[in-house]
């Protein structure tokens, strides 16, 4: 395998191929139909990828890349009908809309809200931005740069810590950049983070948790805790090893030591382009999912923690050895614990379904709960507070919120 991302994207992910506040909801509504060839147009039924997150007051919100922008609408419906959606400022350079590489969104008290994407250019050197909104995302302030200082950025993730404050951690250049410039060696990127200084506020510089991360894998991002995210990356080891690990924050918000996830013993250097997922329940268990490309382990795995992440249980494998399975999720929500991955047949593509109500002992056998015959985005799940939910964009049904079995 060569290390250029965009080969090993073929091969890995050969199954999915100044506006200030004046950008503003109006109010009409749109429905959301299958995006037709070429499509061009900034409208949901043009993109690809859509990341949904419900708002305080349950309605579900989705943001996406379309037209080369990004968008974000919500829906008091469960997803039938959208507002007419608000589009973020059309960037200088392209937009990196890939499926691990697509806008997110968060919401937290008193009406705010974030918008988080990256744009790159044509040696994939991100540059994150994160746009803000005070009034429930009617409006959104001029998109900024997430950091300064670095010449790359991607992969970024947002989330509100539940005293109001902005947690934002992201795959970052600078030092690699640095030690080239020296003549000195350093494998892969760095995982950097960055708080708002205060509730409302804006983000205070970076810093470095972690050096020589795998460059080009999402991240993922839960909270332990009030100042205490937790976030899994693809580490590389000694030896060149990318295996999985996280790190938890202190309560005072400071990078906690690293621990493995698994020893999967993936000794390649290149980019597999699947990151992993990450949930915690209310009992404080990890629930981690992530895909293999080890001497050890291939596949799809999941294990969970009672430790706060210092030891995982033994890695559980998923899906059908005769179907190709990709991009487990999972999530924690109302005392259950939900489990999703894509699984392709040669002809259809299904999302197949795992439950546990015992903090991720034992799970029930996996079950179709969407199917498609053509292209399509990851499945990602997604709950208010009452249902679990899988939100599925695919090019032949368009937009699915798609209720899973109720909570205990």
């Amino acid at each position: 395998m060569r290390n250029h991302p965009s080969i090993i994207s073929l091969l890995v992910l050969s199954a999915l191929t100044g506006m200030s506040c004046a950008a503003r909801a109006h109010d009409g509504h749109m429905h959301h139909h299958p995006r037709p060839t070429a499509c061009q147009t900034t409208a949901l039924a043009c993109a690809s990828v859509a990341t949904p997150a419900f708002a305080p007051d349950g309605k579900l919100w989705l943001t996406w890349v379309a037209g080369g922008r990004v968008s974000v609408a919500s829906s008091a419906d469960l997803g039938k009908i959208f507002s007419s959606p608000v589009t973020l400022p059309k960037t200088k350079l392209q937009l990196d809309d890939g499926p691990d590489a697509r806008p997110k969104i968060a919401f937290g008290p008193d009406a705010r809200v974030v918008v988080a994407f990256t744009t790159r250019d044509d040696k994939y050197n991100g540059h994150a931005f994160i746009a803000r909104s005070s009034d429930g995302g009617r409006t959104f302030s001029k998109a900024s740069p997430i950091t300064t200082n670095s010449p790359s950025q991607r992969f970024e993730v947002v989330a509100f810590d539940r005293d109001g404050r902005v947690f934002a951690a992201w795959i970052d250049k600078r030092n690699a950049a640095a030690a080239k410039a020296e003549g000195k060696p350093y494998a892969g990127a760095a995982l950097a983070y960055a708080w708002d200084g205060k509730p409302g506020g804006t983000l205070e510089a970076a810093t470095i948790a972690r050096d020589n991360s795998c460059e080009c894998c999402r991240i993922a991002v839960a909270f332990a805790g009030i100042g205490e995210p937790v976030v899994m990356f693809r580490n590389i080891f000694d030896g060149g090893i990318r295996d999985h690990a996280v790190i938890t924050f202190s309560n005072a918000g400071k990078p906690g030591p690293l621990y493995r996830v698994s020893d999967d013993d993936a000794k390649i250097n290149a980019c597999p382009h699947q990151g992993p997922s990450l949930a915690i329940g209310s009992d404080g268990t990890y629930h981690a999912t992530w895909f293999a490309l080890g001497r050890k382990l291939k596949g799809l795995y999941y294990a969970h923690s009672e430790d706060g992440g210092k030891t995982f249980s033994t890695p559980m494998p998923l899906g059908s050895k005769d179907a190709q399975t990709s991009r487990p999720y999972v999530l924690a929500s109302g005392g259950t614990v939900y489990l999703a991955y894509k699984s392709f047949d040669g002809s259809e593509t299904s999302i197949e379904l795992m439950t546990s109500r015992d903090s991720g002992k034992t799970w029930s056998k996996p079950r179709a709960v969407a199917v498609t015959s053509d292209a399509s985005d990851h499945p990602l799940l997604v709950a208010n507070q009452t249902q679990a939910y899988l939100s599925w964009l695919t090019l032949k049904e368009g937009y699915r919120l798609i209720p899973l079995e109720p909570q205990s």
